[in-house]
């Protein structure tokens, strides 16, 4: 499982038409990414509230379900890099965004950015972040990566934090990237030093990226101790 989030561990009064039915919420303040980012985000990770079966539909047991609420150590990583990032007019992707923190960064640089996550709720807690930060309404699509997913095209840059945590992942996230990279594409992944890196290495290899491994040992804004690496995969040809 990932790394324990990083947040206050005393959460501030959330007005009302912040709690989402069924669910605890905190609102976290993040620094390190340029301007501070206003963050609502799950309580903890004891928050599940599934009346409607919607976990089940998505095979998603009850201990995975509050995941995608929670802010990870390796997604502040990844939203620190796009700080710097030089986009351009690049389509850029994050893939099982979460609470979409590096989008938000991206989308605040005024970059062409489509947040995707396979939780149903993810898209909610995005439209409630968006409106705290006083930013525009950004894309959002649902990124299921055993799935077909009609209504995602190719991007010519694709990123991620923390997501090689299963051992299949590797395999089915490599096949989604296959199907939805412009033939140039950059892919940025931020991983805290799991054993599937390796794997996913060799299948992205064999799709013809190379890769190379940046150390980050320290988080963004508090200087918090981390330990993992940026992962940079380019095509041979673009290289």
């Amino acid at each position: 499982m990932p790394q324990a989030p990083h947040g206050a561990n005393n959460a501030p009064f959330i007005p009302p038409f912040l709690q989402p039915e069924g669910y605890q919420v905190k609102l976290e303040t993040i620094h390190g990414q340029g301007a501070d980012l206003q963050l609502r985000s799950l309580l903890d990770r004891q928050q599940f509230y599934d009346p409607l079966g919607e976990a089940e539909r998505e095979g998603i047991s009850s201990s995975a379900w509050p995941i995608f609420g929670l802010l990870w150590p390796s997604g502040r990583v990844l939203a620190h890099a796009m700080l710097t990032y030089a986009f351009g007019g690049k389509r850029i992707l994050e893939l099982g965004c979460g609470l979409a923190l590096a989008s938000l960064v991206v989308h605040r640089r005024g970059g062409d950015i489509t947040a995707s996550d396979c939780h149903p709720l993810a898209a909610g807690f995005l439209l409630e972040n968006l409106s705290l930060n006083q930013l525009p309404a950004m894309k959002y699509q649902t990124g299921n990566w055993s799935r077909a997913n009609p209504l995602l095209k190719r991007f010519d840059l694709i990123i991620g934090s923390d997501v090689l945590y299963d051992r299949g992942q590797p395999d089915v996230l490599s096949q989604f990237i296959a199907l939805h990279a412009q033939p140039n594409a950059e892919v940025l992944i931020v991983d805290p030093d799991r054993g599937n890196r390796v794997s996913f290495n060799r299948k992205m290899d064999a799709l013809g990226y190379l890769h190379t491994e940046t150390r980050v040992t320290a988080l963004p804004g508090d200087g918090g101790k981390y330990k993992g690496r940026l992962l940079k995969y380019v095509k041979a040809a673009a290289h």
